[in-house]
């Protein structure tokens, strides 16, 4: 059975200070993780929200909203009269003359 893990935000150019803490990488999910028999407050700098501890086969994590949102047509396609500023180009003069 596998056992928990706490999954990681480790940026590349601590990887190898973490992996000498004891962290794991999991190529799966492509995030480092400590074991949950670990003490964690050796990881404390790159701990996730709570959220992000999973247990063995269930990989949870909170949705993040995005920060922009973007208008959509009944069809589902954006539209340029949705873009403020938008000016449609016509095609018959190049638009830097």
């Amino acid at each position: 059975m596998a056992e928990p893990k706490i999954y990681l935000n480790v940026p590349f150019a601590q990887k190898d200070e973490a992996k000498a803490l004891g962290a794991r990488w999991d190529a799966i999910q492509k995030k480092w993780y400590a074991a949950a028999d670990k003490d964690i407050t050796l990881f404390a700098r790159w701990q996730m929200e709570p959220s992000a501890v999973t247990s063995p086969g269930k990989v949870t994590s909170s949705p993040k909203a995005s920060s922009s949102t973007k208008k959509i047509s009944a069809a589902g396609v954006k539209t340029h009269a949705q873009d403020k500023g938008f000016i449609a180009y016509s095609g018959d003069l190049p638009p830097w003359n």
